[in-house]
């Protein structure tokens, strides 16, 4: 393994033919020579936190949809959120921003945090597996900021990251979905 990429923003390449990740971009949560975890930032549902997940209402933004995180156990709760107060963070992943403790209560997110997104399910890579698909070119690894985690527009988000690494992923970036119908 190489230099860990924790922290860092995966941008998935045209060439990854995987539907489950076509155009997202993810924040690598960890990465170790024991596997990777990450969440897709990219991909909000049509469902609300306040639908799926109640008691969390409180602790995002009015209205806030819950996000597929990625593929790997589609039904557990991932909570992100930037700390104000990292006391209860169990791991920060950028700067401020990270998960809960295990043991951390709602009362006392909502007090310790300034924002915060909820995911369904999570990206997961086995021992060796992200470095391989980063050699074979599926994904583009980019420094992540705090802006890129809670964007507004999340369906901007790819080409967004794209353009500020700029060079010819700046191209790629204004690139259509399905190139033979352009």
């Amino acid at each position: 393994m190489g230099e860990s990429l924790a922290g860092q923003l995966l941008l998935a390449s045209p060439a990854l033919q995987d539907p489950n990740f076509a155009r997202t971009v993810v924040l690598v949560s960890l990465h170790s020579d024991e596997g990777a975890m990450g969440l897709v930032l990219n991909r909000p549902s049509s469902v609300t936190v306040s639908e799926a997940v109640p008691q969390l209402e409180q602790a995002v933004s009015d209205a806030e949809r819950v996000y597929v995180g990625g593929p790997v156990q589609p039904t557990s709760v991932v909570f992100l959120a930037e700390f104000l107060d990292p006391s209860p963070a169990g791991l920060l992943v950028l700067g401020r921003i990270g998960f809960p403790a295990p043991d951390a209560g709602i009362e006392e997110l909502m007090e310790a945090t300034g924002r915060g997104r909820v995911f369904a399910g999570y990206t997961g890579w086995g021992e060796g597996q992200l470095d391989a698909e980063i050699d074979q070119g599926d994904w583009i690894a980019h420094a992540a900021l705090p802006e890129d985690v809670f964007t507004d527009v999340p369906e901007e988000l790819w080409s967004a990251v794209l353009t500020r690494k700029g060079g010819s992923y700046a191209l790629i970036a204004r690139m259509p979905p399905d190139p033979s119908v352009n």
